[in-house]
This record gives structure tokens, sequence and C-alpha cells, in this order.
């Protein structure tokens, strides 16, 4: 079994639409020591937390009410912020241009997250 990396203090925006998995996500944030930033379910809410909070790295839901999150991932980009998409589809449902991002397979355990995060991190630091 693998050595969950040390997330304490990170700030993790997370983007979700969905009330219960969004819950679930901020649950097994907190209990991996990083701080919840939103959450957000709206594109428009995601773009203004970006543009205004302090966040270290996101995770991100492709599909946010049928609505893609890809303006989000362009400005989380430009800006050198580093994050995850979070999809049942793998990367199937990403642009060419997303192709080889991380990507956080829906289902997930609490472990699959902290693995990601601390890839995410590695990028911060």
């Amino acid at each position: 079994m693998s050595e969950i990396p040390d997330l304490a203090g990170l700030r993790v925006l997370v983007v979700e639409d969905e009330m219960m998995v969004s819950m679930l996500i901020e649950d097994m944030l907190e209990d991996l020591g990083c701080k919840v930033v939103g959450p957000a379910s709206r594109l428009d809410e995601a773009i203004e937390l970006a543009n205004t909070a302090e966040l270290d790295c996101a995770v991100l839901d492709v599909n946010l009410g049928g609505q893609p999150i890809f303006p989000l991932a362009d400005l989380l980009r430009a800006r050198g912020a580093p994050f995850a998409f979070a999809t049942g589809y793998g990367d199937a449902g990403l642009r060419d241009v997303d192709k080889g991002s991380m990507v956080l397979q829906k289902p997930f355990r609490e472990g699959d997250l902290a693995r990601i995060l601390g890839e995410l991190r590695a990028k911060v630091l």
C-alpha cells in the first residue's frame, strides 16, 4: 500500500454540480488536511472563485449540468494552477488540448484523490 502524501494546508478548488458528490469530495479533502475552496456547482461561480480566492490546485467535474468546464480549465492553465478533471468517462470526454491531463475516474476513493493531489502539489511547490 502506498503512503499518503502530506497534503496539509493544500487549498483545493472543488467544482462539482452533484451535491452529494461535492460533499463527499469535501469530506475526503478535509480528512487529508486540505482546505476546501468553494465548492462551486456552476461555471460562473467557479470562474469567480478562480479569479478571487487563493488556491493551489483544483478538482474539476468535466460537465456541470450540461455545461463543459473547459473555460475554467483554460483560465487555470493560463495562470499555471494545476488541476485534475473528475469524470466517469476517463479522458474520452476531454478536448485534444486536455488529453494527457490528470483524470480522477469517478467513482474514486480517498486514496485516488490523495495520489492525484500529491502530483498536483508537486507542481505547486
